[in-house]
């Protein structure tokens, strides 16, 4: 499998050291492990999960601007654990308002010994951060706009919020509210996977 993501970082413009690319290894390992019990992630295939899933992650990284994140709805840690490993100097807040997630969460934390991750047991609507985040990241909200309904309190006056679409983002953006605007429009490659990829990268107004 570590052959495999090797290969795959290649196709990039990611640089990964030997130790973070074992660090995408053992989450797969976990999130593999875990998954028969607690139903975390649809694709069982670790090397599907390698493109699916730490690929699919990992390709945001670069425009990511700022220190302190948060990736709400963040399930079993897509992308936030993969965006983590990527950035030791960045923290990200993994929020989900799932327990079985959140323990999940926890234990990649200790095995990865990912410092820099906060796993949250919460409805994105309750959490109430003392300080506002750079970036609100989410890979699986139904909708932008719900997204923008639910985080807007999450960003610092200046952060952004980074959803990360498939296909169909023209039409989205056409309904956005009018406190924010579109920063940027990023298509995404991921290697080996067949469906379009968008990052939409929104500021305030």
């Amino acid at each position: 499998m570590l052959e495999q993501l090797r290969a795959l970082v290649k196709q990039t413009e990611l640089k990964l050291t030997e130790n973070q690319l074992q660090q995408c290894i053992t989450y797969v390992q976990l999130l593999d492990k875990w998954n028969s019990a607690y139903n975390l992630t649809s694709v069982r295939d670790p090397k599907e999960m390698l493109v699916k899933h730490v690929m699919d992650s990992l390709v945001v990284a670069p425009f990511l601007a700022g220190q302190r994140f948060i990736d709400v709805g963040t399930g079993p840690g897509l992308p936030g654990v993969l965006l983590a490993i990527y950035y030791p100097e960045k923290h990200f807040t993994l929020l989900d308002s799932l327990g079985k997630r959140i323990r999940f969460l926890n234990q990649v934390k200790l095995q990865l010994k990912l410092a820099n991750i906060q796993p949250i047991q919460s409805r994105v609507e309750n959490h109430q951060p003392e300080t506002g985040y750079d970036g609100v990241i989410s890979r699986a909200f139904a909708s932008i706009n719900d997204m923008l309904t639910w985080c807007k309190h999450l960003p610092k006056q200046n952060g952004r919020f980074f959803a990360m679409k498939g296909a169909a983002v023209q039409e989205e953006i056409a309904a956005l509210p009018d406190f924010v605007k579109v920063a940027a429009v990023q298509s995404l490659a991921v290697p080996q996977l067949q469906a379009q990829r968008h990052l939409v990268i929104l500021e305030p107004c």
